[in-house]
């Protein structure tokens, strides 16, 4: 007799546009709509968590671009959508949609491959290097859509997603009693939840720019404590309904530990499942010309593990390099990761330093920003005499020479000599004078290249 292990076909008992745990069987994940991002979280968000995505960079937008690739993998995928805002329906109707051509290489991209390097035709057939996961949908897989940000969602797809019930806008309506707002807002969610559980479908509950003007007038001295509330009920609440699932992201004034206090980060991240922050470089202009190629860095703060003591992503994410799918660099420790916004998507990826600092060009001239003194103290500038030419940068160097130290012989210390002619030599033997030593301090105007 032989035994086989009984192993459950991943779609078998899943709705449409889920998935199977790969940690947990009882797991079931959503798409957010980023393949990137669902990689990160560990093959998706589960059902029954909430997300909550932090972008402190004022002159961007990217917390709510994330919030609408999730609003429009719902619908494309036949699901429930409820977005809780003011203006939900522009909201919508700003949401990027699927598109004919396939975009899984950008236009740059796809201009590149056609040259193909003639020198090292050894390694044409090798496999390029990859710093993001692609988006693997076939034809018979709805799982995770590709979207195209120059394309916006039809308006017959929202009229009908409208009248079959499945886009449900609900406002926030905040007066001045913040608490009492807030917990008006959780009965109302709570009875959009009650209804949609009855269905079959999923429920996918999208919250914009919490914390924004249209929720009042949120002082951070009083208002810290209602929006954690709010954080930690909504979670008590996903968990009564199996089939729903919350994706949040933050008002920028509200991402930073200015606004909340010390500590305000991993209190978000406490009582939410997933905490990412996206932080562009719009508020650091310097960060722009040390990784050309990106828009901002990506930090996790928590990752959902539901059921489970460690996350899945720890396991089976290939952007952060922990696992075995990661290929050579599994085990190394965790990867760096950058966010980039091309022309028809955002993506995730790994992000690395160039071998000259961060930079595609070699640098071979100092900087012309900061200089670097080895010692203080009086000394003798010497200077390039083609420094003073424009458009060249110079380095210059600072030259000390040590007061000379005599060293004499102290007579009472000396041992008596054999000779008389020893004596007479040690008698008549003058001073000894050491070499002046030279303390060089180097000043660059681009220390970065002289790492000392």
């Amino acid at each position: 007799m032989s035994f086989k292990r009984r192993i459950p076909p991943d779609h078998a008992n899943s709705p449409p546009g889920t998935r199977i745990s790969p940690s947990s069987p009882s797991t079931v994940l959503i798409s957010t709509g980023i393949p990137s991002l669902d990689d990160v979280l560990g093959g998706g968000l589960p059902l029954s968590c909430s997300s909550v995505v932090l972008a402190p960079d004022h002159h961007s937008a990217y917390g709510d671009l994330v919030q609408k690739y999730f609003v429009s993998q719902g619908i494309a995928c036949g699901q429930q959508v409820c977005i809780v805002d003011d203006d939900g329906l522009s909201f919508a109707r700003g949401c990027m949609w699927t598109s004919v051509v396939n975009n899984e290489e950008d236009d740059g991209r796809s201009a590149q491959n056609d040259e193909r390097i003639k020198i090292a035709w050894r390694y044409e057939k090798m496999k390029m290097f990859q710093t993001t996961v692609a988006s693997g949908r076939s034809s018979k897989d709805d799982y995770c859509h590709t979207f195209d940000l120059s394309s916006r969602i039809p308006e017959s797809v929202m009229q009908d997603a409208s009248d079959t019930n499945r886009l449900i806008i609900l406002g926030v309506h905040v007066d001045e009693n913040v608490k009492a707002s807030i917990t008006r807002l959780l009965g109302n969610i709570q009875d959009v939840l009650s209804v949609s559980s009855s269905d079959t479908a999923l429920m996918r509950l999208c919250i914009p720019a919490l914390g924004s003007a249209q929720w009042g007038d949120l002082e951070p001295a009083a208002s810290v404590q209602d929006v954690l509330y709010f954080l930690h009920s909504l979670r008590r609440l996903l968990r009564r309904y199996p089939r729903a699932c919350a994706s949040i992201s933050l008002a920028p004034h509200i991402c930073s530990e200015a606004w909340g206090g010390h500590g305000w980060i991993h209190k978000v991240g406490w009582l939410t499942d997933a905490a990412i922050s996206m932080n562009g470089f719009g508020g650091n202009p310097s960060l722009v010309a040390l990784f050309p190629s990106h828009h901002g860095l990506v930090q996790i703060h928590k990752l959902p593990a539901p059921q489970t003591i460690l996350p899945a992503s720890d396991k089976y994410s290939t952007l952060r390099g922990l696992s075995s799918s990661a290929g050579a660099n599994a085990g190394s420790g965790e990867n760096n990761l950058a966010f980039k916004c091309t022309r028809k998507r955002l993506i995730l990826e790994t992000i690395h330093l160039d071998v000259e600092g961060g930079i595609t060009e070699r640098r071979t001239t100092p900087s012309t920003n900061n200089t670097i003194s080895l010692n203080a103290g009086p000394a003798h500038e010497m200077t390039d005499g083609h420094a003073s030419n424009k458009g060249r940068s110079h380095a210059a160097l600072e030259v000390e020479f040590e007061k000379a130290v005599a060293v004499t012989a102290d007579p009472q210390e000396s041992q008596p000599v054999a000779s008389s002619r020893s004596a007479a030599l040690d008698a008549t033997t003058t001073p000894k004078v050491k070499r002046p030593r030279k303390r060089v301090a180097f000043q660059s105007d681009r220390p970065d290249l002289y790492d000392f």
